[in-house]
């Protein structure tokens, strides 16, 4: 299994290689994402800002998610997740966003969005992608999980480009 250090400067190098830069909007994840990548050495070439936009009033004020889009869909969803990635890379200036808000549990969850439903967003140069992802385990696996796959996939974006 790749370490989380590992796929943050995978994904740098790559950010590095297209002259990108790139920020999160984060709520279930707390940050973690933004640790990693910040964790490289000489991240701050691709790295400016975060965001960790844990409520909802936060991902409307930093992030300008609608507050109709909250209250239609949930913090928890496609839509909530694309806004906060699109919100993410103009408040930043960034090139690429990568969003997460999930139900890490122990409690939250629903029957429609159990514990471990996690929604990501990426914004790639314009683009947008979403997907969701059910993940086993507690909290702190959750989490991880999480973060792992938000790194990866956005090494799997970004190398399918052609940009």
């Amino acid at each position: 299994m790749v370490s989380s250090l590992q796929l943050a400067t995978d994904l740098g190098q790559l950010l590095l290689r297209k002259k990108l830069t790139i920020t999160t909007a984060e709520s279930c994840t707390g940050g973690g994402i933004g640790y990693w990548l910040t964790a490289v050495a000489g991240s701050s070439a691709y790295v400016d800002r975060a965001f960790i936009t844990y409520s909802n009033k936060a991902k409307q004020q930093l992030l300008g998610v609608q507050s109709t889009t909250l209250l239609q869909y949930g913090a928890v969803s496609e839509q909530t997740v694309s806004e906060m990635a699109v919100g993410a890379a103009k408040a930043a200036g960034a090139q690429c966003a990568i969003s997460v808000s999930g139900i890490a549990g122990p409690g939250g969850g629903s029957a429609d969005k159990p514990v471990g439903t996690v929604w990501f967003g990426f914004y790639m140069q314009g683009s947008i992608i979403t997907q969701r992802q059910c993940f086993d385990g507690d909290r702190q696996h959750v989490r991880q999980q999480s973060i792992d796959y938000a790194l990866k996939r956005s090494i799997e974006l970004l190398t399918a480009s052609i940009n």
